[in-house]
């Protein structure tokens, strides 16, 4: 900054307002991803919520619809290249060039890894890694053939940084190659203007920590407070990287577990 180019911010410099940008979600039909679709389009942003449960995002959309805010429901399989491709098609024919992107589809492993099938293998790879890879480059090179800045949040776990051997170790392993992911992405895309940061989450309430709570047992009363979080304890921290005031934030990885991961 030059004395004669000031760079100059409004106190506080705290904005969430997303009037006007376009956010696509995956996994939106239902869990963290079904709240973020919302969150964001309180907020002011138009919305395309992408699952593969075309049923469930309508019934969303609707909701969103009644709350005032805009979403249109589009189906994706974010382990089908030419899926990805379309649904950031439709999201760009109902709104415009998607300035937000949450990667939040993500499939859990229930196995020992010397016991996976190597179709089970690749599913959690290509949802979990490929899938996130293939959106965020494809949203990219649109945000940078039209000279547009942009915010991406890619949903990490705890599970990335801790591993305690119950039978996930290839979700550990993959929800770790996202942390690397967003920060390697965050510095080739710098220069455009386009902020990559990722969302680490604890135990949160969702269909995906259902069914693990039902493998292993209600393992959350062991944790430093001895609850299972809320999605919409996620809303800030979401909003914070989505919108104006994270302007000068790239490449981070926000944890958010009460504590569940320092133990």
């Amino acid at each position: 900054m030059t004395d004669d180019a000031p760079i100059t911010f409004p106190l506080p410099n705290a904005s969430l307002d997303l009037t006007g940008q376009v956010a696509l979600v995956t996994g939106a039909s239902s869990g963290l991803g079904y709240r973020f679709a919302r969150t964001l389009a309180a907020a002011g942003a138009n919305v395309a919520a992408c699952a593969r449960r075309v049923d469930k995002l309508e019934a969303l959309a609707a909701q969103i619809t009644a709350d005032g805010g805009t979403c249109v429901p589009v189906q994706l399989d974010v382990t089908d290249a030419d899926s990805i491709v379309a649904a950031v098609d439709a999201a760009e024919a109902a709104f415009g060039t998607v300035t937000i992107l949450v990667n939040n589809a993500g499939l859990p492993d229930a196995q020992r890894a010397h016991k996976m099938s190597v179709e089970l293998i690749d599913a959690v790879l290509d949802t979990n890694l490929r899938g996130p890879y293939l959106l965020s480059t494809e949203v990219a090179r649109r945000l940078i053939d039209a000279k547009l800045p942009g915010r991406m949040v890619n949903i990490s776990s705890m599970g990335a940084f801790n591993y305690n051997g119950i039978g996930a170790a290839l979700y550990s392993i993959t929800k770790a190659s996202v942390n690397r992911m967003t920060e390697a992405l965050a510095v080739e895309w710098a220069r455009f203007g386009i902020n990559v940061n990722g969302i680490a989450p604890g135990a949160f309430s969702s269909e995906m920590m259902d069914g693990m709570v039902a493998r292993l047992g209600n393992f959350v009363a062991d944790t430093a407070r001895g609850r299972m979080g809320d999605p919409a304890q996620l809303d800030s921290t979401l909003l914070f990287l989505c919108a104006p005031s994270s302007e000068f934030v790239t490449g981070t990885i926000v944890k958010v577990d009460d504590g569940q991961g320092s133990r």
